[in-house]
């Protein structure tokens, strides 16, 4: 039997990030984010709280990066989320370099996506920024054979929300669309 546990969020877990901005006189700063989503295959979301500090870079430049997490700078990711860059100087944090489109890269990042805003809105308290993906960088031991990103190589941190805890990934339980079909397969 299932229990009502009222008007909670239940879509975690989802994929940890370090969002990279250049603010006021070309500071970077680094922000960890969680709320990330999917938008279209060329699109995604990021939903920030609007008193952050990287705010204000993002409404400004309209660009930022989104640094996939990997258990091997996952404190310092952290890190970036439980300090503010009003406060605290967080540009050395990560080694980096700019990208072509003038973002910061987490070289240690197994996956960045440098992007363009092209949308926003607000609600509950967050900015919602609707992102074009300009420019994808994958380091080459984490691609497949197809030059596509093996997230079986990359494993990818996720944060689970009420908790606050962070999980593994990496395993392949199935193939996409194949499963269907032999499922369908078998109800024939």
């Amino acid at each position: 039997m299932k229990q009502n546990i009222g008007q909670k969020l239940a879509l975690y877990p989802t994929p940890a990030t370090v969002v990279g901005t250049i603010g006021e006189e070309g500071k970077i700063n680094w922000l960890l984010v969680a709320h990330v989503g999917i938008v279209s295959h060329s699109k995604l979301l990021l939903s920030v709280h609007s008193l952050h500090h990287s705010v204000k870079a993002i409404d400004k430049t309209k660009r930022l990066s989104v640094n996939i997490i990997d258990e091997a700078f996952l404190s310092a990711a952290d890190y970036t989320g439980t300090v503010s860059g009003a406060k605290t100087d967080k540009a050395a944090i990560f080694p980096c370099h700019l990208g072509e489109a003038g973002m910061p890269v987490i070289e240690q990042s197994p996956l960045v996506m440098e992007c363009e805003v092209i949308d926003t809105y607000e609600i509950d308290g967050f900015k919602n920024y609707i992102c074009a993906i300009l420019n994808t960088y994958v380091e080459e031991d984490k691609l497949d054979e197809k030059g596509k990103p093996d997230y079986t190589k990359l494993k990818p941190v996720l944060f689970e929300m009420p908790t606050y805890k962070y999980l593994r990934t990496g395993d392949i339980i199935g193939d996409c669309v194949k499963m269907g079909k032999a499922y369908g397969e078998t109800l024939r």
